[in-house]
C-alpha cells in the first residue's frame, strides 16, 4: 500500500504553466472519477489553487499517475515533468500536512490553503473517490493544521502590508464591524485590504478612485459603494478608517481637508493609514489632534517583524507536522498488519471448511464417525502447521537463530 502525491506550485512552475494544469469546477469531478481509476483501492483527491495543483493516491504507480496528468491536460512531458514535484509514502504525508498548515505557501503561515484542502476534500467525497486510507490521511491533515494554529503563533502576525494595515486598526477600534471605512484607490492592495475588512466583519465600505468603473468593479466584490476622488470630501467626515494606495504623483488628502471632515466629526478619531509611494496623505495631517496617521514605513517595520516571528513560528510547525506524519504511517502499518491477519484467518478458514466438507460426505457414505473424526483432526493438523514447519526447517537448516527464535515465539513453542 503506496500514497503518492505528485504536483507543481508557485516555487517550481510559472503562472502560464499552472494556469495549463489547473482543475476547472467543470471538470474536477470526471477528472476526479477518471484519476481514481489509476488506483487498485479507487482513492483520489485533487487539490487545484491558483498556486499548486496536485493530485494525491493510493496503491497507484507514480509513472503511472504522471502519464495520467500529461494525457488528461494535454501537456508535452518536456514542459510538465522539470516542474513536477513528487512524494511518496511518508514524505507524501509530510507534504500534505505541510501545505495545510502554510508551510509551503507563498505567504508562509496563510490560512486560506487548509479551506481550499477542505473543499478538494468534500469535492472527492461528493464524487465518491474517498475511501478509508485517503479519509484518514486528510481528517489527521485537518487535525494537524489544527494544532499548529493552535500551539505556534504562525497565523498570529500580519505579513503584508495590507494585512498589517488593517490589524492596525483592529487594535485601534474595538469592533471594525461598526466601523465606517473610505478605501482610497482601487488597484490590488486596497482590493487585498477590502478582502480583510470583510472578514473582519466591516460592511461599511466606501471605494474612490479616479475611474469611478475601477471603483466600481471592486465595490461590487464587497458590496460597497463608489465615488470619484472629487466626492472624497463629502464622505470623509464619515469615515472612522482611512486606507489609501492609489498611484498619484501628488497627495490626494491634504491637512486641510482632514481637518476639516474632523471639525465635522466633532474631533472623534480618524485612523489614516497611507500604503501609497508616493504619498497620499500629507505629512502635517499627523499634527492635527484626532487624526493617527501611519505610513507604509511604519506598516513594513511591523511586516518585517513578524515575518521574523513567523519563521520561528514556523519551526515548531514543521516538528508538529514531521511527527504526525510519522504517527500516520505508524497507523498505516498497523492497517496493513489487519490486513496480512485477515488474510492468513480466510485461507485457514478455506482449509477447515474444505476438509469438514469431506468430512461429512465420508459420514454418509457409512464410514466410522471415530475414524473420520482422527482423519480429520489429522489431516486440518497437518495443513495448519505445514507452513510454520517448513519455516523452521528453513531457518534451522541456514542457522539463522534470530529467526528461528522469533518464529518459536510466534508459534508458541517458547515463551518470552
Amino acid at each position: 500500500m503506496s500514497l503518492i502525491a505528485i504536483g507543481i506550485n508557485h516555487k517550481t512552475a510559472t503562472v502560464a504553466l499552472r494556469e495549463k494544469l489547473a482543475f476547472g469546477p467543470d471538470k474536477i469531478a470526471d477528472a476526479l472519477k477518471s484519476l481514481a481509476g489509476q488506483s487498485k483501492t479507487g482513492e483520489a483527491v485533487i487539490l487545484s489553487t491558483c498556486n499548486r495543483t496536485e493530485l494525491y493516491t493510493n496503491t497507484a504507480e507514480m509513472e503511472q499517475l504522471i502519464d495520467w496528468l500529461e494525457t488528461y491536460q494535454g501537456l508535452p512531458r518536456e514542459e510538465l515533468e522539470p516542474c513536477l514535484y513528487r512524494h511518496e509514502g511518508l514524505e507524501a504525508v509530510q507534504h500534505l500536512m505541510r501545505v495545510s498548515c502554510g508551510l509551503d505557501s507563498l505567504v508562509l503561515g496563510e490560512p486560506q490553503i487548509l479551506g481550499q484542502i477542505k473543499q478538494a476534500f468534500g469535492t472527492a467525497k461528493d464524487a465518491g473517490t474517498m475511501a478509508a486510507t485517503l479519509d484518514k490521511l486528510f481528517q489527521r491533515t485537518f487535525s494537524v493544521a489544527k494544532k499548529v494554529r493552535t500551539e505556534t503563533e504562525i497565523g498570529a502576525s500580519a505579513v503584508s502590508v495590507a494585512f498589517a494595515a488593517v490589524n492596525m486598526a483592529k487594535h485601534i477600534f474595538s469592533s471594525l464591524a461598526k466601523t465606517n471605512v473610505l478605501l482610497v484607490g482601487a488597484g490590488e492592495t486596497v482590493e487585498l485590504v477590502a478582502r480583510h475588512l470583510k472578514e473582519n466583519g466591516v460592511e461599511n465600505v466606501v471605494v474612490a478612485n479616479r475611474t469611478v468603473s475601477r471603483a466600481q468593479a471592486v465595490a461590487n466584490e464587497f458590496n460597497a459603494e463608489a465615488v470619484t476622488l472629487e466626492a472624497i470630501p463629502e464622505y470623509l467626515p464619515n469615515a472612522d478608517i482611512v486606507i489609501s494606495s492609489t498611484a498619484s504623483p501628488l497627495p490626494i488628502l491634504g491637512k486641510g481637508m482632514v481637518e476639516n471632515a474632523l471639525r465635522q466629526r466633532r474631533h472623534r478619531p480618524m485612523l489614516l493609514v497611507d500604503i501609497a509611494v508616493p504619498r497620499d496623505i500629507e505629512a502635517e495631517v499627523a499634527d492635527l489632534d484626532d487624526a493617527f496617521l501611519y505610513t507604509v514605513d511604519d506598516l513594513q517595520s511591523i511586516v518585517e517583524q513578524n515575518i521574523a516571528s513567523r519563521q520561528e513560528a514556523a519551526q515548531q510547525a514543521e516538528a508538529i507536522a514531521r511527527d504526525q506524519a510519522q504517527q500516520f504511517m505508524s497507523w498505516l502499518k498497523q492497517l496493513e498488519s489487519v490486513d496480512h491477519i485477515r488474510e492468513y484467518r480466510s485461507n485457514a478458514n478455506v482449509v477447515k471448511d474444505e476438509l469438514v466438507e469431506r468430512a461429512k460426505n465420508r459420514l454418509e457414505q457409512g464410514m466410522d464417525a471415530d475414524k473420520v473424526l482422527v482423519e480429520l483432526a489429522n489431516k486440518l493438523t497437518n495443513r495448519l502447521i505445514h507452513s510454520p514447519t517448513q519455516a523452521l526447517t528453513e531457518a534451522s537448516r541456514n542457522g539463522d537463530l534470530e529467526a528461528l527464535r522469533q518464529l518459536r515465539l510466534t508459534l508458541g513453542i517458547d515463551k518470552d
